[in-house]
């Protein structure tokens, strides 16, 4: 095996992790997207069924908002 081929086998590989990582990072920033939209709904639902906002649900009522 010659350098040659042996650089092109290494940039090849390179450009194949880098697109791994790129695709991995897709697929993650689409799921902390809908975690997020799913956080959103569920809060908006709470604070419709108890009365209580948003920031009250977080608090917990520690700070006294209620």
């Amino acid at each position: 095996m010659d350098s040659t081929s042996s650089n092109r086998d290494a940039w090849f590989q390179d450009a194949a992790a880098a697109q791994i990582k790129s695709e991995r990072m897709v697929r993650a920033e689409l799921l902390n997207g809908r975690v997020a939209m799913l956080g959103f709904v569920i809060g908006v639902l709470t604070e419709a069924l108890t009365g209580h906002g948003i920031l009250s649900q977080i608090t917990f009522g520690v700070l006294g908002l209620s």
